[in-house]
């Protein structure tokens, strides 16, 4: 291909079968591609719904923001949760709505002191159903916020949609990858003239040949020779997974050279760019190798910690150095001081201009969860033996 075309992808078979078994050997190396077309592309918003709370007694931020809707004609709530309840008021499961919006209220018909709340959300996508069901002789619904704070109470739910809006993934134009050298089985079905190709991983490489991460899976559909040479073929693949988002093909770019050597690269990217960042991060962590000696001093970048990922970025750095990862939430940070990802506690966190964070943290709009603040994230550490020291 020469230099200017060398793969920047590789095509492997794929058997989802054997993977999920841990088979050894089932991935066949099929081709190496020197580009793509269509390959990424962020995931179509949830639709949105409404819905109305019957028989509510709102509290909490529910009951401003009907306030709020009274004066205004509508009022954002973020994200609620609603733990249905079972006939003796415990839990049996949660469903969530996400970035809620009230549009109104009434008084309810049933039980003049309660109110009908008319609201507008998308489903989150873990809700184990598409719509809650009331429980046999439940008295209803329990309503909490993000982080379990009490919104009120309703006694059932209705979906004023009488039909949801139809999916729209098939507008999405299929992934071409260009330049292949075919090999394998591959070429042998190319030669045969088979029409079933069959199913198959990209991965994209950097500029050594090594494998950054895994891009998408999907069926091969179609080839025509390529116009990137003789003997090469572009190929037609149908995902059926998710495609690298947008802002992943500048962290791609960034790790073009392999794993970085200059710290702080991510701060090129925006707030979409640093989350994949440290899905980038999590693929290429070292999985060998012993943890820090118990005491070590890591030192705490700050100078670019103006959101949540950045944080998680900058801390993946401070204990890995850089493109290291050290978890991309609390929990996965909990989870990395356990051991076998760097460092486990107790040690110390010098953290360098503390005060770029302590200005800018928690403070993103209240859509979803709410990120942690400077403060929570000073009492997370100190709660794991973790001694933080501002600089």
């Amino acid at each position: 291909m020469g230099q200017t075309q060398r793969p920047k992808y590789v095509l492997l078979s794929y058997d989802a079968e054997a993977e999920y078994s841990g088979e050894d050997g089932h991935e066949e190396t099929w081709a190496h591609c020197t580009d793509t077309e269509n390959l990424f592309g962020d995931p179509f918003p949830p639709p949105r719904g409404m819905y109305e709370l019957l028989g509510c007694a709102p509290e909490g931020d529910l009951r401003t923001a009907l306030t709020r809707a009274r004066a205004d004609g509508s009022a954002p709530l973020g994200f609620l949760v609603l733990e249905i309840l079972g006939a003796r008021g415990e839990r049996v499961y949660e469903w969530y709505l996400e970035d809620v919006r009230v549009l109104g209220h009434r008084t309810c018909p049933h039980d003049l002191s309660l109110r009908d709340v008319m609201v507008e959300g998308s489903q989150h996508a873990d809700n184990p159903s598409d719509y809650p069901q009331r429980r046999p002789q439940s008295w209803g619904f329990r309503l909490l916020g993000p982080e379990g704070e009490p919104q009120g109470t309703c006694a059932d739910l209705a979906h004023l949609d009488d039909e949801p809006p139809e999916s729209t993934s098939a507008e999405q134009p299929p992934v071409r990858l260009l330049g292949c050298a075919p090999r394998g089985a591959l070429k042998a079905a190319l030669d045969a003239g088979d029409e079933d190709l069959g199913h198959a991983k990209l991965l994209r490489l950097d500029t050594h040949g090594s494998t950054v991460q895994a891009a998408v899976e999907g069926e091969l559909t179609a080839w025509i020779p390529s116009a990137r040479g003789r003997g090469y073929v572009d190929l037609t693949l149908e995902p059926w997974s998710d495609r690298p988002p947008r802002a992943a093909e500048q962290v791609w770019d960034l790790w073009d050279r392999g794993r970085p050597t200059e710290p702080n690269l991510w701060a090129h990217c925006g707030t979409d760019g640093r989350r994949f960042w440290l899905d980038t991060a999590f693929a290429n962590r070292a999985t060998t190798g012993p943890d820090a000696a118990a005491g070590t001093t890591f030192h705490l970048d700050g100078r670019h910690i103006t959101d949540d990922q950045a944080f998680f970025c900058a801390l993946g750095e401070a204990v890995n150095g850089p493109g290291g990862y050290f978890g991309r939430c609390l929990n996965g940070v909990s989870d990395a001081l356990g051991g076998h990802f760097g460092a486990t506690g107790p040690f110390t966190l010098v953290w360098h201009d503390a005060h770029i964070a302590r200005a800018c943290l928690g403070l993103s709009p209240h859509i979803d969860i709410r990120p942690e603040t400077f403060e929570e994230l000073l009492d997370f550490f100190t709660e794991r033996r973790i001694d933080v020291r501002l600089a």
